[in-house]
């Protein structure tokens, strides 16, 4: 049997979750078939959590709450039940520790949208038990390409266990254009073009993302942020250290030539860029 497949989703703005797009359209049909291939665990490195010094923690708070979500309707989040794996944050904590990260379990965090977004719309039914794991605060690419390949072994068959990063793929949150959103709730308003240098490095990112394979993507990926134009897309490194961590997980020299495909792309407050790429395939399709 082939190794799981490994999501980058954008998560966007917090809007995402209450409004229909084609991001939403994707992310249910990328957990129909992780239920459909029996996955029973999930393991997500979002954008919102990073840690100090040298470190990386893993969530274990056996009843965490929620982060409040603007612009959504309580109804559609409050009361989606969270689903913490302790079991798999334990085992999250020893690989990162065999590969030669410093790593520890965090029994106090609480999610954040970022994550449990991406659960409702993914698995509207029921959460999986899920582990968050964080990022690290100095946002070295390299350092959460290593994260990713230490869990990387959680893709084999018999771990029936889904790798997910969330985090943007043009995510610049000062040159988003907020007054649609703010003053008519319309996230998806286009009132002009994407600026152009953010247009061009959304198609670096898809560039890296598909026609790269292997450790191949690995380095496409952390070259992205020598681009000229990394900084006008990412104005922060928080919302890119995801995709390195999808990269490190989906990098393996078992993985050249798998099936990289951009499922779905929706641009929100004119210059964000939510693109969603699954990196592998359930029947481990080669290209």
């Amino acid at each position: 049997m082939a190794s799981s497949p490994v999501h980058f989703f954008s998560h966007g703005s917090t809007m995402m979750l209450g409004e229909e797009s084609d991001s939403a359209t994707y992310w249910k049909k990328c957990g129909d078939e992780a239920l459909a291939n029996g996955i029973e665990h999930v393991v997500m490195m979002g954008a919102h959590w990073a840690t100090l010094g040298d470190e990386i923690e893993v969530a274990a708070n056996p009843n965490p709450s929620k982060s409040p979500v603007a612009y959504v309707h309580p109804s559609k989040f409050e009361n989606y039940k969270l689903n913490p794996d302790l079991p798999m944050a334990t085992r999250c904590v020893s690989l990162l520790k065999a590969a030669g990260l410093k790593a520890k379990t965090n029994t106090t965090f609480d999610w954040i949208h970022d994550t449990y977004l991406i659960l409702i719309r993914m698995f509207p039914a029921g959460c999986p038990p899920t582990t968050i794991v964080s990022m690290n605060a100095r946002y070295d690419p390299h350092y959460h390409v290593r994260v990713g390949a230490a869990l990387s072994s959680l893709r084999a068959p018999a771990e029936k266990t889904l790798l997910i990063g969330t985090g943007g793929a043009v995510h610049n949150l000062y040159r988003n254009v907020w007054s649609q959103m703010l003053l008519y709730r319309d996230n998806f308003a286009m009132t002009a073009p994407p600026e152009a240098a953010l247009m061009d490095f959304r198609q670096e990112f898809e560039d890296a993302m598909l026609k790269n394979s292997g450790p191949a993507l690995r380095r496409a990926v952390t070259m992205l942020m020598k681009m000229p134009n990394y900084r006008d897309a990412h104005a922060t490194d928080d919302h890119f250290m995801a995709a390195c961590f999808v990269a490190g997980a989906a990098g393996r020299k078992e993985d050249v030539g798998c099936r990289a495909e951009m499922g779905a792309e929706d641009w929100e407050l004119r210059n964000m860029c939510n693109s969603q790429f699954t990196l592998g395939s359930w029947g481990g399709v080669k290209v």
